[in-house]
């Protein structure tokens, strides 16, 4: 599992009140633990660590947690088991579940026991950071987010679906408009492929990476047709939407 966002990690996220948002990590594999909490607190939430079920709900009291992590393989109270639990006192309160590689049975014993989301062992940190974000704006735990999003002469606003660019409206598929808003979601900031099919496609999806490649095509003729280009390729690294010079 590695630790670092190199800066291009997604937005900041806080409760309504401003308040870092809280997590509540399971596992049984202290290592794994104390990993999974220092990443998240470089992302500037509060965790809390258990390692096995019984701790967990006596933490949960206390901590009042907005978002559990929770393995499924755990001696004595598996994850399945401590989520059921755990909304007898949080009824509502999201879940991500860890899982082995090749554990398919988990997972989808997981999601059917109502965990929100998986990822699979090993991961990376960013790629938790991405599930649990939205995770927990699906979940409104978070700050309620501007309707508008601006960079330089273009404005993306999420309440009305709609986009201009210099005062011109711009007709958007459903799909474009996603990829677009979630350009527009981190300006300046480099996206690579596998984080825009997992943002915007999901990663049910299958991992066609061209399918980006595609869409981005689509933007760029309706986005920066005739106009300063916007929307800019990174070889090697993916794509950026940032204001003209």
């Amino acid at each position: 599992m590695s630790l670092p966002f190199h800066g291009n990690g997604p937005p900041k996220l806080t409760r309504p009140g401003g308040e870092p948002i809280r997590a509540l990590v399971v596992d049984d594999e202290p290592s794994l633990a104390d990993l999974m909490r220092m990443g998240l607190e470089l992302a500037g939430w509060d965790v809390a660590v258990a390692h096995d079920g019984q701790q967990a709900l006596k933490t949960a009291r206390s901590f009042h947690p907005d978002v559990l992590v929770l393995d499924v393989m755990m001696p004595g109270m598996d994850g399945v088991e401590l989520l059921g639990r755990m909304r007898t006192i949080h009824p509502d309160i999201p879940a991500l579940f860890l899982t082995a590689k090749d554990a398919v049975a988990d997972r989808l014993t997981g999601l059917h026991a109502g965990g929100d989301d998986y990822v699979t062992k090993p991961f990376s940190m960013e790629e938790v950071m991405l599930r649990l974000h939205r995770i927990v704006q699906r979940a409104g735990v978070t700050a309620a987010s501007t309707a508008e999003l601006t960079v330089g002469d273009l404005v993306l606003n999420r309440d009305t679906r709609t986009v201009t660019r210099a005062g011109t409206d711009i007709s958007l598929t459903s799909t474009e408009f996603e990829l677009l808003q979630f350009l527009m979601e981190n300006p300046r900031h480099v996206l690579s492929k596998s984080r825009i099919l997992d943002r915007v496609w999901d990663y049910d999806f299958g991992g066609q990476s061209n399918i980006v490649e595609l869409y981005i095509s689509y933007l760029r003729k309706k986005i920066d047709a005739d106009r300063e280009p916007m929307i800019h390729t990174v070889r090697g690294a993916g794509y950026v939407v940032k204001p003209c010079p």
